[in-house]
């Protein structure tokens, strides 16, 4: 069977200064009446133009490469050259438009927003060309006076602008804590997210009617004290953006699920059980302001002020889009090892070399790819070189590089960190976009995507997780039965005889 490929993928941010008390830093900080924190917050944010002048921001949405970002010179937050919005990829959302999604996005009247705040944000929906289908009806708002009785409550979460109320999410259940209104709204922007990437698809041409399976992976759980995480956020969404055609789940896996859902709906359609699958995941809440106090001690701003998304289409194989090549999966098992050279030799080394390949011979690897200037005032370090600096380390151990070559690897293979630290936002994904295009324009042949995940954050076990697979240059077109041209069907069926002999040999020896 012909292998699938990546057709379009796309990538959006929503500016949310506002939300991120949601975080979790500023979450402990309120609960510690850690004044001084806020004090000093509010004096790090950004404004909307410095989102979107921002570097990495512009790299995410596809105005500039991996490459041409690691030309900019460092810090990338300190006058940077004014640039726009939207870009090749995706667009990138004021607050007024998020906040406007959020009551579009709103199945069960959870979401009030006053009379005034929507006649503000009509204008702008109705001026944007994905989003003026969602034109809002000023009738329908609630007074603020109503919303701050709420509030007292505690039956609502407030969606502040600049300041002053102009919404709320309602608790969803008056005794149920997985529908309360915190848990609502960190789902509730999950799916408004989610469909503005989706979107952005669309705007790439993608009809998203004719997608027939979405795999939704962020890592927010969807449901109630029955089901916590029963979901469904990928109906949700299709829901929304118009996939009549379409069914679909939910996919967990911390970090690793975006590429464990690239894996998984490559398979999906290789096997010939749907021609188009939606992978699509919306931001996460938790996140948001994660390193602020790193960033305020460093005289920084806050840099984690934004929600990520993403989505990608994979489909049959049209002979010129990039193939997912999953004959090359590596996949850190149960008995793997959590050292960091067990995990890159069995996420890299050891599924190259099951093909007959080097790790050399992959042009790009695309890793966890967090911006560096996020990471490194929190002490994390420069995650992506630290991660390239592995793989070459264990291609110089298996003698496929020599050692004076390491950081030329580094340079050649590896690439600029640009995402933000949204736990399963930079995790291997955010190179399709780019990683497509330099295949297309023949500036490369291929790329591996590796995801890594923290299972034990959830405290069922200890163990790491991960999986990758590589994406390259489609051989050509298609031949009567889906099959790229120059398949051997010969060294196919004598590849398919000796497995089975295998088998039998085994089960001979298991007998004896």
């Amino acid at each position: 069977m012909s292998f699938a490929v990546v057709k379009a993928a796309s990538y959006t941010l929503a500016h949310t200064p506002d939300f991120i008390p949601f975080g979790s830093t500023p979450t402990t900080a309120k609960a510690r009446n850690d004044q001084e924190y806020f004090d000093a917050l509010k004096k790090g944010l950004r404004s909307f133009d410095e989102l979107v002048n921002y570097p990495p921001n512009q790299c995410y949405i596809g105005n500039i490469t991996p490459e041409q970002l690691g030309e900019i010179a460092q810090p990338w937050y300190k006058d940077a050259a004014a640039a726009e919005r939207t870009g090749r990829y995706g667009d990138i959302m004021p607050q007024v438009e998020f906040y406007a999604l959020l009551k579009a996005a709103d199945a069960f009247d959870l979401v009030a927003l006053t009379p005034e705040f929507i006649e503000q944000a009509n204008p702008a929906l109705a001026a944007h060309p994905l989003l003026k289908r969602y034109t809002l009806d000023a009738s329908k708002g609630m007074a603020a006076a109503n919303m701050h009785a709420m509030l007292e409550e505690h039956k609502a979460e407030p969606l502040n602008m600049n300041g002053e109320l102009v919404g709320i999410v309602k608790q969803a259940h008056d005794e149920d804590e997985n529908l309360s209104a915190h848990i609502m709204l960190e789902n509730l922007t999950v799916k408004a997210t989610g469909v503005h990437a989706a979107l952005c698809l669309e705007a790439q041409g993608v009809d998203l009617s004719e997608v027939d399976y979405i795999i939704e992976c962020s890592e927010e759980a969807c449901g109630d004290i029955n089901q916590r995480g029963g979901g469904n956020f990928a109906k949700a969404i299709g829901e929304m953006i118009g996939c009549v055609s379409a069914t679909g789940s939910d996919l967990r896996g911390f970090c690793a699920a975006p590429a464990h859902s690239l894996i998984h709906a490559a398979a999906l359609v290789k096997g010939g059980a749907f021609k188009n699958v939606l992978v699509v995941a919306g931001g996460a809440v938790a996140k948001l302001g994660m390193n602020s106090r790193e960033h305020l001690a460093k005289d920084m701003p806050v840099l984690e002020d934004s929600l990520a998304g993403f989505a990608f289409l994979i489909s049959e194989n049209d002979g010129v889009s990039p193939i997912v090549n999953t004959d090359i999966i590596g996949r850190l098992n149960v008995g793997a090892g959590s050292s960091p050279q067990a995990v890159t030799s069995a996420l890299v080394s050891e599924p190259l070399k099951a093909v007959g390949r080097t790790i050399p011979e992959i042009c790009r690897y695309s890793v966890e790819m967090q911006n560096p200037e996020i990471t490194k005032p929190a002490g994390a370090g420069d995650v992506p070189e630290a991660n390239y600096k592995m793989i070459a380390a264990l291609a110089v151990k298996e003698g496929q590089l020599e050692r004076a070559q390491l950081m030329d690897f580094v340079k050649k293979h590896g690439m600029q960190g640009f995402a933000l630290t949204q736990g399963h936002i930079p995790s291997g994904v955010p190179y399709l976009g780019h990683g497509r295009d330099a295949i297309m324009n023949g500036e490369i042949n291929s790329f591996m995507v590796v995801g890594k995940g923290s299972l034990f954050l959830g405290r069922m076990t200890n163990l790491f997780d991960g999986i990758s697979t590589v994406v390259e240059k489609n051989p050509g077109v298609q031949g009567g039965h889906g099959e790229s041209a120059g398949f051997d069907k010969d060294e196919a069926r004598r590849l398919v005889a000796k497995a089975m002999q295998d088998v039998a040999a085994r089960l001979t020896e298991s007998e004896e």
